[in-house]
């Protein structure tokens, strides 16, 4: 890896952006290595959560515009379908949960990136920026989807055509994160739930996650048939038996994530 550093530590694959000098702006290798991490993270059954992070003062930039106006560069087309297009599906797709942690500025695709975590943390120092407006360009990596699915229309459109700087806290406040961390503690608490997420039925978390991404385009009938298939799934795996029997004994289940 040249421009991630991709580990895994204590069943928890983390993946940090690694270009600090450039707040972690993505190019082509970026992108195709953050895409084989993942790919990495799907195939390893010793891997059971996700960590993705960025090393420096910011969590990513967005693009780096020096590789868009390279005349040998890859054309902007190609960037959307083939770099960042397969980050969001392999993201969204993982049978496992990804804990985005945002340790500083996320711009661009590098905002829309972070939001497509299943649970995401940023530090208070940390900003998210809809900037493709000041370029003329529009959201890419997800945005105009997730953004009005977790804040509403009308603030998602706001933020997308202005493209205001909001904090991390404003952040938290709409909805748009899980939670806001003080930076000294930040790391601590990004270990911590990475350490509980790694620790919980895999198999469970799952199934849920695909019952959500379901449920941005499903009918409630149609959600309400999924869960029932989910359930019977859910319901014929090793953790749910040992999670009931750990609950009937009074002890600390011990999930294996299957």
């Amino acid at each position: 890896m040249k421009h991630i550093e991709f580990t895994i530590e204590a069943q928890v694959g983390v993946i940090k952006l690694n270009r600090p000098e450039v707040y972690n702006s993505f190019n082509k290798t970026m992108a195709m290595e953050v895409q084989d991490a993942l790919d990495q993270c799907a195939a390893d059954d010793n891997v059971r959560a996700v960590f993705f992070t960025g090393n420096g003062k910011a969590f990513c930039a967005g693009q780096d515009l020096k590789e868009v106006v390279d005349p040998d560069g890859p054309p902007l087309r190609s960037i959307v379908k083939d770099h960042y297009n397969p980050i969001i599906i392999k993201m969204r797709q993982l049978p496992k949960p990804i804990l985005c942690g945002v340790n500083g500025v996320a711009a661009g695709a590098g905002a829309n990136i972070a939001l497509a975590g299943d649970v995401v943390i940023a530090k208070s120092s940390a900003a998210f920026i809809q900037a493709f407006s000041k370029i003329g360009l529009i959201p890419d990596s997800g945005g105009t989807y997730t953004l009005p699915r977790l804040i509403g229309f009308q603030k998602a459109s706001a933020l997308i055509m202005l493209g205001d700087k909001v904090s991390a806290v404003e952040a938290e406040r709409m909805g748009m994160i899980y939670k806001v961390v003080n930076d000294d503690t930040f790391d601590d608490e990004a270990k911590r739930l990475c350490g509980q997420l790694a620790q919980l039925p895999t198999k469970g978390l799952a199934l849920s996650k695909e019952a959500l991404n379901a449920s941005m385009s499903n009918s409630l009938e149609a959600q309400l048939d999924l869960e029932e298939q989910l359930q019977y799934q859910a319901g014929s795996t090793h953790d749910y038996n040992e999670g009931v029997q750990a609950f009937l004994e009074k002890r600390r289940p011990v999930f294996k994530g299957h």
